[in-house]
């Protein structure tokens, strides 16, 4: 049982720090420079009490909490990442508008004491794992539209390659980063190709130097990508290998859906329900209604968008490839709603199913079909 609870608000340069008990005494307060002598200033704070007594939560802040959370991790402390609309919202119920760093690190001490029990703990996953799947779903992002760009410019420039072949595999772009167009690949001693491509003119030298450096960032993405996908694979691995066979025994989850999918979750005993889950993603639905109006319901989109990206496109996917929710999404779409919808309503019965899997450490069932 937690007895001190103790709320931090960091900026780039700084954070402050406040600890308050159950009846909101304040134990201390102040602020110090986010570097190793001001984690080490917190440390001897904290060391007056036990640390199986104290609750740190901290917000969400981008990358700027993520050194002074992995301190306290490292040194026993149980820490909670908390995501900024809550405490914006709890701060809200203050009719004082007075905000400094430090009002913000009592209130989020207040926060913890209130709502302490219902709060996820800590990711079973090493902290780094999050930060490399964010950044393979960012590459894969950008190749995406380098893709879309290089394809464009051949529409211009080469035709008659676009037509013809993938015009994205290893060997065709190793190919366009030397030779970005069939007038130059006319002049190369190659007898056989000068007879397949015969170029009138030289249509666009600017976009052939665009094209030729578009590839060369293409073939070097997709490297980097691939030392992504390795260190992430072999972490989780080592870190989580029964929950991704679990997740990958659904037909239509692969690893790299399963790997982002743990990356956003962690371990899902932290989430005290189906529906917490649900609405940690952001696929929660919200009513509008006043009176006798009632708008039309969407999903929320308050959570995690990483994680609501990752079940979209296992929701699409088991929808094509398995059999159980292939026929729930046809269902549904018989009922007379949209696409999306239906796939929506995939990803609701998708993440049920996955979550009394994963809780009770059990593969996929076709009878799981009446969760």
């Amino acid at each position: 049982m937690y007895e001190i609870f103790v709320g931090l608000d960091i900026s780039k340069g700084s954070f402050a720090a406040c600890a308050i008990r159950q009846e909101k005494d304040k134990l201390f307060e102040f602020s110090a420079p986010m570097n190793m002598e001001g984690f080490k200033e917190l440390a001897q704070h904290l060391s007056k009490f036990s640390k199986d007594s104290i609750l740190i939560g901290l917000e969400s802040s981008g990358c700027y909490h993520i050194n002074l959370s992995s301190f306290l991790s490292r040194n026993g402390y149980h820490t909670i990442v908390i995501n900024p609309l809550l405490i914006s919202n709890f701060m809200k119920l203050s009719l004082r508008k007075t905000k400094t760093d430090r009002k913000d690190a009592f209130a989020i001490a207040c926060f913890l004491t209130m709502f302490h029990g219902s709060l996820p703990q800590s990711c079973f996953l090493s902290p780094d794992f999050r930060e490399l799947a964010r950044e393979r779903e960012r590459l894969s992002s950008e190749i995406a539209r380098l893709k879309n760009d290089i394809e464009k410019l051949l529409s211009v420039t080469f035709p008659e390659l676009l037509r013809a072949t993938n015009v994205c595999s290893r060997a065709i772009l190793n190919l366009l980063g030397h030779y970005p167009s069939a007038w130059m690949i006319k002049s190369l001693p190659a007898s056989e190709i000068a007879r397949l491509i015969e170029p009138k003119t030289r249509v666009s030298p600017g976009r052939e130097l665009i094209l030729s450096q578009k590839a060369s960032q293409l073939l070097l993405l997709e490297g980097e990508l691939k030392k992504l996908t390795d260190m992430l694979t072999q972490m989780c691995h080592k870190s989580a290998p029964e929950d991704l066979r679990i997740l990958k025994s659904i037909k239509g989850i692969g690893d790299i859906t399963a790997l982002h999918f743990l990356a956003e979750v962690g371990d899902v005993s932290r989430f005290e329900n189906y529906k917490k889950l649900i609405a940690y993603a952001g696929l929660d639905p919200t009513v509008h209604q006043s009176g006798k109006f009632e708008g039309q319901s969407r999903i929320s989109k308050r959570g995690n968008r990483h994680l609501r990206r990752v079940l979209w496109l296992m929701a699409t996917k088991v929808a094509r490839y398995n059999h159980t929710f292939r026929e729930y999404f046809l269902r549904r779409r018989a009922e007379g709603i949209s696409y999306k919808k239906a796939i929506l309503a995939v990803a609701h019965k998708l993440i049920r199913v996955i979550f009394a899997m994963l809780s009770h450490k059990t593969c996929f069932r076709v009878s799981q079909n009446s969760l």
